[in-house]
């Protein structure tokens, strides 16, 4: 089974690929495609299927749900999201206003009936594969967890080089800057929050460059890592992990556009590393934009709107895996 051409995936369902092991185990969801322009999750899900069907791979145990892709409206267009991003706001809605909002009536349900969840992605400009991370255990009101151990260990067995931690606090430093609503936290909510909020665990791989072939092989690889964590199969069906341990980030503050000539100090890629002091950019009137702190950006977009998230500052987190 090949990858399928956009025209011919059908809008009013979603396609599955389930696998029962006659053993017990964790129940595992496998996603690609939130985003229709990224296509090497979908490309790495579809030879997994092919493996297992074929029995060259065998699930030892548990259950395992393969949905190659996620939102089949934003696959045909071949572009980012159908009627809006999936990946926000990702809840069940009693009045469904697009496309994703039924989608999302969808899956919120299949997130709650499994435990594990990999979102495969893929980013536009260059760098490496990174993973990002949900927050520590706590109770408090934003984001209450108690898989930390769990999905962290997941993180760390995919193979990728970075890990960043911090997406929602980030987002809700946002908000309070610009006076927003607190209740748009709702808009940070994409597939491995609401996860999180059914009671389970989860990350999003981003798998490299869009158009970058190994960025498949990656994809394809780090599944096969996450099933062997989860003894769902075999572990020498699994690659060695690379041997130096990923570096691991925690975004911290985030530098909103406010103005549609505000401008970067230079072109700035995925986890360029900054210096204290050092300039970001330049805001319409002149005033220079500063790093915070020695660290790196994450999320550089220079076709920011006006009032959102235009770069990110991260640092060396002190949390341990």
């Amino acid at each position: 089974m090949g990858l399928p051409p956009p025209e011919s995936v059908p809008l009013g369902h979603l396609r599955l690929h389930q696998y029962l092991g006659l053993v017990s185990g964790p129940r595992l969801l496998i996603t690609a495609a939130v985003h229709g322009n990224e296509s090497c999750g979908a490309h790495a899900l579809y030879r997994l299927v092919n493996e297992l069907d074929a029995g060259t791979l065998e699930l030892r145990r548990g259950q395992l749900t393969v949905l190659p892709v996620t939102n089949p409206l934003a696959w045909q267009r071949r572009q980012r999201q159908g009627e809006r991003n999936l990946n926000r706001r990702l809840m069940p809605s009693a009045q469904p206003a697009n496309y994703e909002d039924r989608v999302g009536n969808v899956l919120s349900p299949l997130l709650a009936a499994h435990e594990v969840l990999l979102d495969l992605h893929s980013f536009q400009g260059e760098g490496e594969p990174f993973v990002m991370l949900g927050p520590r255990d706590n109770s408090g009101p934003l984001e209450p967890f108690a898989h930390a151990e769990a999905e962290a260990r997941l993180a760390r067995e995919l193979g990728a080089p970075r890990i960043v931690e911090g997406w929602m606090r980030c987002y809700a430093r946002g908000l309070a800057q610009r006076g927003a609503d607190p209740a748009a936290i709702e808009l940070a909510v994409g597939t491995t929050e609401a996860m999180r909020r059914a009671g389970g665990y989860g990350v999003t791989l981003e798998c490299g460059q869009h158009a970058d072939p190994t960025a498949v092989d990656f994809a394809h690889r780090a599944v096969r890592r996450a099933l062997a964590l989860l003894d769902m199969i075999d572990s020498v069906e699994a690659e060695a992990l690379p041997p130096s341990p990923p570096e691991l980030l925690e975004m911290l503050v985030v530098i909103d556009r406010l103005h549609p000539q505000d401008r970067f100090a230079r072109v700035w890629r995925n986890f360029d590393p900054v210096n204290a002091g050092e300039c970001i950019g330049w805001r319409h009137d002149g005033q220079a934009v500063l790093a915070p702190g020695d660290g790196r950006l994450v999320f550089p977009d220079e076709k920011a709107a006006v009032g959102t998230e235009w770069v990110f500052w991260a640092r060396a987190s002190e949390r341990r895996l």
